[in-house]
């Protein structure tokens, strides 16, 4: 029996199924448990024992005590989307503008694109424990106390003024303002999203950039009708993992793990993750449900 030749477009949907495979063996054996569980302590009063744990089923208690009667969840999570809201477009400017900066020829490329990536090596294991720790948090109130702590703010103020009186939209301002602010945390956030955009601005055939300039485009027309087309893709995943990198590294992931192992209360950690996640899976959906429309797939 002959066997039918496979398409092109059925080559690579089972490539697809085969790249994704390993993750949901992992996914199917190491995770599918705990999710399960996690859901059922979410609805249930945790109660440690001697002999273990008890389990005793309340319903929805614990979302409505999140909701409506913490004291900071709600607004915790509220601020970390907003601040989502704010970073994400940021990081994602600036990661794109420095990546086309190191796509250059010059001396030191090698030594620059290290520079930016270290802030990712700084911020994971012990060194991000340093930085978020009361350490470090003293060092920096003592260093605003030594310098004054209204220095920055005066920067801004006169920021703040001077694109005033130049006619520029005053919310337009307040965001740029704001930007200047969080310089800190978009640059420690944007060095796997630069390495990204690396790599896809190197994907990019020179033959494009040579055709187009033969026929007389210049450096601005070339990047808005070839380079940025081609790694829109990568703005799009860039943009997944930055939504997703923020909130696992905000304040509401850390009082979810607060709430679980300094206050031992397990149902109502439980049900905060649970929502927390929703609000996650809504910001991804209506994001890259507008964005995925604008991406260029080139076949």
């Amino acid at each position: 029996m002959k066997l039918k030749k496979l398409s092109l477009e059925q080559k690579n949907r089972y490539y697809g199924l085969y790249f994704i495979l390993p993750w949901f063996v992992g996914f199917l054996f190491l995770f599918m448990i705990p999710l399960l569980s996690s859901l059922r302590y979410s609805l249930s009063n945790l109660q440690v024992t001697d002999e273990g744990f008890s389990l005793d089923f309340i319903g929805f208690a614990n979302y409505r005590e999140a909701l409506l009667s913490h004291e900071s969840y709600v607004r915790i999570l509220t601020e970390s989307v907003i601040n989502i809201g704010v970073n994400t477009p940021l990081i994602i400017i600036f990661s794109l503008f420095f990546a086309v900066l190191l796509n250059q020829k010059f001396r030191g490329r090698v030594l620059a694109r290290a520079i930016f990536f270290l802030p990712v090596i700084l911020a994971s294991g012990i060194i991000a424990s340093i930085e978020n720790g009361d350490l470090m948090q003293s060092v920096v109130k003592s260093a605003n106390d030594t310098t004054g702590g209204d220095l920055s703010v005066i920067d801004n103020l006169q920021l703040t003024v001077m694109l005033v009186q130049s006619g520029i939209d005053i919310r337009f301002v307040e965001y740029l303002t704001g930007a200047v602010s969080r310089i800190y945390e978009i640059v420690s956030q944007s060095g796997v999203q630069i390495l990204i955009f690396l790599a896809g601005l190197q994907s990019i055939s020179p033959s494009l950039y040579e055709a187009a300039k033969i026929e007389g485009s210049t450096g601005y027309e070339a990047f808005w009708k070839i380079t940025f087309p081609m790694i829109s893709p990568l703005i799009l995943t860039n943009l997944v993992y930055t939504i997703i990198d923020s909130f696992i590294s905000d304040e509401t992931s850390r009082l979810v793990v607060d709430t679980a192992f300094k206050s031992f209360n397990f149902g109502l950690s439980a049900a905060m993750a649970w929502m927390y996640f929703a609000v996650i899976a809504l910001v991804l959906w209506i994001t890259t449900s507008i964005v995925s429309r604008k991406v260029f797939y080139q076949d």
